[in-house]
């Protein structure tokens, strides 16, 4: 009798690790597995009064780049000895586990070093660095695998992270090198490449539409859609920016897809039909409602919440509608989690907020940094990291600290 409730308790226990384990997941590559910003992530205090426990801090160096996390590991991109350096970290600790300098610093009065997140699949860590570097390295050595190098620069620096889509590694060179490449992942061998189009600053965007998976190449003079697993341009729709700054993430959803520039450009939304073996897209509307320079929209439950070039404001997904707005709240950065929105601003402070289109009134309000933070945060196992130009930190969400008995 003993022994059958012995094995009861650890039978509910293994299912209560199972499951703990199928709700975290790993964050592996930019704005997370779903590539739209969104954690699922539960549980964690929401509304600090006290100030929010620092588990830990490390400057790495000057860098744009934000986190992938698996297990028990940390990587993201800093400046060491002059170089670019890719940086894998201990999760829990900070302490630093193996570098890499695999590029010469890119220096610009915006900021220096990578502008791109590193991305983790089958034991690899891939990450392009703003010169045009694209590596391939053991995640768990940091050794290096294969690279390539890419020589169509734009004006501030490659700035997209590598997509890993299914056998392939997919980036963006520009110009004749290809709107859009794609590697072996294992190899390095090139497998496609198409377009001219200037590169952008944009991250290669997966979505799959009538059963089948398209990549979105947000390039320097347009958006061109291509089949993932051949590479050929099915649809490319114009879109011309000052100084080809087209930065953001496009969202693809229930058929249409919206993209967004700064730079008085705007956004616009585009129902996606299929013509023989292409697409063709058709304006649902466009407006100036959103203008995002770099950061990216979240879309949620049919809206889209964003903190552009002018304010932190949230806009209907399929009308353009705007539902509200913060004004002077510019260039913070999002992540949403357990029905909250966790707004970084630039100068450094965590806003906590219900996510709501009836409004942002924030619960949190604390300063985690200083100085420009451009960088998405990420959360991973209750724990936040965040980061300015040079100096991470990882903030403790899951429980408040106690005070002291008298």
């Amino acid at each position: 009798m003993q022994n059958s409730k012995l094995i009861a308790i650890a039978a509910f226990v293994s299912g209560t690790v199972a499951l703990g384990s199928a709700v975290r997941a790993d964050w592996t590559n930019f704005r997370g597995a779903n590539y739209d910003g969104i954690s699922n992530e539960t549980g964690f205090v929401k509304e600090w009064k006290d100030p929010i426990p620092l588990v830990w801090e490390r400057d790495i160096g000057s860098a744009f780049s934000s986190f992938a996390i698996v297990g028990d590991r940390l990587y993201t991109c800093g400046t060491s000895e002059d170089q670019q350096t890719l940086y894998c970290l201990n999760a829990t600790t900070g302490e630093v586990i193996w570098l890499n300098r695999f590029e010469p610093l890119f220096r610009d009065n915006f900021g220096d070093g990578t502008r791109a997140t590193p991305t983790v699949a089958h034991g690899k860590v891939y990450v392009q660095g703003a010169k045009g570097k694209l590596i391939c390295v053991d995640a768990e050595t940091g050794k290096d695998v294969w690279s390539h190098q890419f020589n169509h620069m734009p004006q501030w620096g490659y700035s997209g992270s590598v997509l890993v889509e299914g056998d392939l590694a997919i980036s963006s060179a520009g110009d004749n090198e290809g709107a859009l490449i794609a590697f072996d992942r294992i190899t390095g061998a090139m497998k496609w490449h198409t377009g001219s189009d200037p590169a952008g600053y944009s991250t290669p965007y997966p979505f799959t539409f009538n059963d089948k998976r398209y990549i979105v190449g947000f390039n320097g003079e347009s958006a061109i859609v291509v089949e993932a697993k051949t590479g050929r341009q099915v649809l490319r729709i114009p879109w011309q920016t000052n100084y080809k700054v087209n930065a953001a993430s496009p969202i693809f959803h229930d058929g249409h897809l919206f993209l967004t520039s700064g730079y008085d450009t705007g956004c616009g939304l585009f129902k996606l039909d299929v013509d023989g073996k292409d697409l063709v897209a058709t304006e649902v509307w466009k407006g100036k409602v959103l203008m995002n320079k770099f950061q990216s929209c979240i879309l949620y439950k049919g809206d889209l919440y964003s903190c552009d070039q002018k304010a932190l404001a949230c806009v209907d997904f399929k009308t353009g509608e705007e539902k509200w707005r913060v004004p002077r709240v510019k260039h913070g950065t999002l992540l949403l989690a357990d029905d909250h929105l966790l707004l970084l601003t630039q100068s450094g402070r965590l806003q906590i907020a219900p996510v709501s289109p009836k409004g942002f009134e924030a619960i949190t309000d604390a300063e985690i940094l200083s100085g420009k933070c451009w960088t998405v945060s990420v959360l991973d196992d209750g724990k936040l990291y965040a980061r300015n130009m040079s100096r991470v930190v990882c903030m403790d969400l899951t429980k408040k600290a106690e005070k002291p008995t008298e």
